[in-house]
């Protein structure tokens, strides 16, 4: 590990303990929300250190590993089974999400065109991954990446709370539970925290199904750079990027990692003890991973989201996490 990163992976694992300590007084509360928690008012209240700051920096590495391992612990006969169905049902979200948002954005809100894409990628597929990529398929404004950006982290910290209560509150099963998050919340870290706070079954299906919405982004980011061509507000060469190339570039490939690790594990080349062991260090991942989410929270730059962005996505989000649950409750 270079030397600058180990004071900054020092400090998230400090946190991860001391969340882990907290929690283990009060059984009713997991230790992710609790690490993110704590994270969170610590990055408002003393901000990051520079000493740490290239280490914090590493907590997106630390996600994508934790859900590359959490890969082994999937069963690969369940994923089979509910497959089809799951994929209808990541489909049908994601379009029915974008289409919401855009008209919400657009005829009852009155927010700018840019702004609304923004907002219905960045709820329907993947969060602010997918407000950036479709963001420089479409050359958007700086100003109104930032209002996206900031409007989705906002929704991001609400649900990871709400999502968890909503599910004891409604006493969903841990099936219904993960993939009714996985289908509507927004980006993975927060949907991975909200899942395995509600317990292991619910964070192992909100992954999985969420995995299967990001790699949705290719054709959500292509089909925009077409839309705005024929707008006439960018170029078709530029917008799309060299086609394939630019597609793989936004593609998140820990996907692949998942899937793989998950083939490997189900076709018996790995022991129940590693099994073990490669959930466990998930778990140590995801305890650094969500330690540096809450410290890159910033109350600030949530304050500076106008409320129309806010009515937008939280009008979408409560139709779609109604109308999921519905759906989700009828068929699992």
């Amino acid at each position: 590990m270079n030397r600058t990163l180990i004071p900054g992976f020092l400090f998230l694992l400090m946190i991860g303990l001391v969340a882990r300590l907290i929690a283990s007084t009060v059984p009713t509360v997991n230790y992710l929300i609790v690490t993110i928690t704590l994270g969170f008012v610590i990055g408002n209240t003393y901000g990051v250190p520079n000493w740490a700051s290239p280490g914090v920096g590493t907590h997106k590495f630390w996600l994508e590993t934790g859900i590359i391992v959490m890969g082994a612990s999937v069963a690969f006969d369940h994923v089979v089974a509910a497959g089809p169905m799951i994929l209808l049902l990541v489909i049908i979200t994601v379009v029915i999400t974008i289409l919401t948002v855009e008209f919400l954005a657009r005829f009852v809100f009155s927010i700018h065109e840019e702004t609304g894409s923004l907002l219905a990628v960045g709820s329907g597929i993947c969060g602010v991954s997918a407000v950036v990529a479709t963001s420089e398929s479409i050359h958007a404004d700086d100003t109104r990446i930032a209002y996206a950006a900031a409007t989705v982290l906002l929704f991001d910290s609400v649900t990871l709370l709400a999502y968890p209560l909503v599910g004891h509150v409604l006493d969903l099963s841990s099936t219904v539970f993960g993939i009714w998050a996985g289908l509507t919340m927004f980006s993975t870290g927060p949907v991975t925290a909200a899942g395995f706070a509600f317990s292991e079954t619910a964070g192992q299906w909100a992954l999985l199904v969420k995995l299967t919405r990001n790699s949705m982004i290719g054709f959500a980011v292509i089909a925009y750079a077409v839309y705005y061509t024929r707008q006439g507000h960018t170029d078709t060469a530029d917008s799309v990027s060299g086609g394939w190339r630019f597609i793989w570039s936004i593609f998140p490939k820990f996907v692949l990692g998942f899937l793989g690790l998950m083939i490997i594990a189900n076709l018996g080349f790995l022991s129940s003890q590693q099994i073990t062991s490669l959930s466990n260090g998930s778990n140590w991942a995801f305890l650094f991973a969500f330690a540096g989410l809450g410290l890159e929270i910033r109350l600030k730059e949530l304050q500076k989201t106008g409320y129309r962005p806010i009515l937008t996505i939280l009008v979408g989000l409560l139709i779609i996490a109604t109308t999921m649950l519905l759906v989700v409750r009828t068929f699992f």
